[in-house]
């Protein structure tokens, strides 16, 4: 059983999330093969005191981006994104 670290990678900080957060919503990047519940255990693993409500995932696609002078196309990696409801307590991301 992998651990709540490899699970979570990092929380997302933009705007819109700094918005979704007064609803008690908080996203983070997850692992591309990470399911639902497996991210709902971790984030209660990871901060104490909160109580996961519901989970939604998101798959991004990478951009396409020019490779240096060249017209060659390179591609960013696509990854995972998880939008975590919690029913109570709150979590502290700076």
């Amino acid at each position: 059983m992998r651990s709540a670290f490899d699970i979570v990678i990092a929380p997302v900080v933009t705007e819109k999330c700094n918005a979704l957060m007064q609803e008690k919503k908080y996203t983070f990047k997850v692992k591309s093969d990470a399911e639902k519940i497996e991210i709902g255990r971790a984030v209660e693993e990871l901060f104490n005191g909160v109580k996961v409500k519901s989970v939604n995932i998101i798959n991004c696609q990478g951009k396409t981006r020019r490779a240096g002078r060249s017209m060659k196309k390179g591609r960013r990696p696509d990854w995972k994104k998880a939008v975590v409801t919690l029913s109570e307590g709150s979590i502290e991301i700076i």
